[in-house]
């Protein structure tokens, strides 16, 4: 995905929290099942940050912190529900959930339908993937 090695930051949440972040972020009413917001990203050269307010600069000859791409946040109802009206179990859905969000932060979005479909096959591919790792 054009990272070797990057930092995401995962936050779950209820539908009322998701619900009030996606009204404070996109102007929509009610929750969703995932929302990304990216930090840094591969056409941004991504160079990775320190935190902020750490007193203790990376040391001359050490490695650099690695990039953060950003925060995943995924409503844990919302996917629940979804997944006992699809009957597609809630842990596979999660994992969808979250692999779409980490698309978003390395930069692909769904904002026509050729990116759609690009960002769907690419989402189910890395679902492939990962399903194989637990064999």
């Amino acid at each position: 995905m054009g990272w070797a090695d990057a930092e995401v930051s995962l936050t779950l949440v209820s539908d009322r929290a998701m619900a009030r972040l996606n009204r404070e972020t996109f102007g929509r009413r009610g929750p969703t099942n995932v929302i990304a917001f990216p930090v840094d990203r591969p056409e941004d050269g991504g160079g990775g940050r320190m935190p902020a307010g750490d007193p203790d600069p990376v040391s001359p000859g050490a490695s650099p912190p690695p990039p953060v791409l950003g925060e995943v946040v995924v409503s844990v109802e919302t996917t629940r529900r979804q997944a006992d009206e699809t009957g597609w179990p809630w842990e596979e859905l999660f994992d969808f959930y979250l692999i779409h969000g980490i698309l978003h932060l390395v930069g692909q979005d769904h904002d026509t339908p050729e990116n759609d479909a690009a960002m769907t096959a690419r989402t189910w591919e890395l679902l492939d993937i990962v399903r194989g790792a637990g064999d």
